[in-house]
């Protein structure tokens, strides 16, 4: 099946090398290898490293049993297991000279494994979420299983250390990972409760909270959440304000704020983790492939949608 895929005709080929929601799991060494060896696309990794993850569960089974408090999600899903994991797919990356994409990084540690340098020069690159940019552990107290998520939440101290390695190119895209569970799913018990977690709607904005902290430029944001991803994935004719490319723009207002509450959100799902956060900017309107589709707070109504087109592979 990868072997037959056409180069051109999808955006990458992604991995659960961990196990997260759903039954994905790729770990068999031999299959993984045998990926790397053939795959005529990106290698998009999900990591983690699933035998890791159940070792730390059945500690934190023997201490809480089955009532194991949120909180404990970074120590099980842990940052020894996500950087085991990613090790390994730099390494068969290397040993195969396949282009490696790895997704959703959420600690320091793995941000060793990375090098600074233009996206166009690198054949493994680096994915940070918008979630992991803005929660710490020091959240779960107060949103809980809202902010549940694989690769887990981690420490503050993760968090600075993803947006330094945003800041100097060793993480080059921006992404949301966006999953949409019901309330009442995520009302449910640590074991009960899926992971994931809906952000598309309010991923800019919280970026834009850490440039209104000076901690990231405007053009960054623009080239990690937009520019690169286009690139990177080789999506014909988007990512960029150019003449014949499909105008897809975000209008901003930097100095009016936005208060998100759940009663607010477009989700289907009916809820956000950001609900009560006072944004600092506001999002005008958004218009997709030229045609408006947001403004004043409102959807015009528009559905102006298209399917993505890809080049060949990097």
């Amino acid at each position: 099946m990868i072997r037959s895929l056409q180069s051109g005709a999808a955006a990458g080929i992604k991995i659960f090398m961990g196990a997260s929601t759903g039954n994905m799991l790729v770990d068999n060494q031999e299959t993984l290898a045998g990926i790397f060896r053939d795959a005529p696309a990106l290698i998009a990794t999900h990591c983690e490293v699933s035998p890791i993850i159940q070792q730390n569960l059945e500690a934190a089974l023997e201490q809480y049993g089955r009532e194991i408090p949120v909180s404990e999600h970074p120590n099980i899903r842990s940052s020894e297991a996500c950087y085991q994991s990613t090790q390994l797919a730099i390494s068969l990356a290397r040993e195969y000279n396949a282009p490696l994409h790895v997704l959703h990084l959420s600690t320091a540690r793995e941000m060793e494994l990375f090098r600074s340098g233009p996206l166009e020069t690198k054949r493994i690159t680096a994915e940070v979420c918008v979630h992991h940019l803005y929660f710490s552990a020091d959240d779960y107290e107060r949103l809980g299983a809202l902010i549940k998520c694989n690769p887990a939440v981690k420490t503050a101290a993760d968090r600075q250390s993803l947006l330094a390695a945003l800041r100097d190119d060793r993480i080059d895209v921006v992404a949301t990972d966006h999953a949409p569970h019901l309330a009442e799913e995520k009302a449910r018990s640590y074991f009960q409760s899926p992971a994931g977690l809906p952000l598309v709607q309010h991923a800019l904005l919280s970026l834009l909270e850490h440039y209104h902290d000076g901690v990231l430029p405007l053009e960054l944001i623009v080239r990690k959440a937009s520019h690169a991803p286009a690139e990177l994935f080789g999506i014909a004719d988007r990512g960029f304000l150019r003449e014949g490319y499909w105008a897809d723009l975000v209008l901003l207002d930097l100095d009016q704020p936005t208060l998100v509450t759940d009663a607010t959100a477009l989700y289907k799902c009916g809820w956000t983790p950001f609900d009560g956060v006072n944004f600092r900017s506001t999002i005008a309107a958004t218009l997709v492939n030229g045609q408006l589709a947001w403004q004043d707070g409102q959807l015009t109504g528009a559905i102006p949608g298209q399917r993505l087109n890809c080049n060949a592979a990097r």
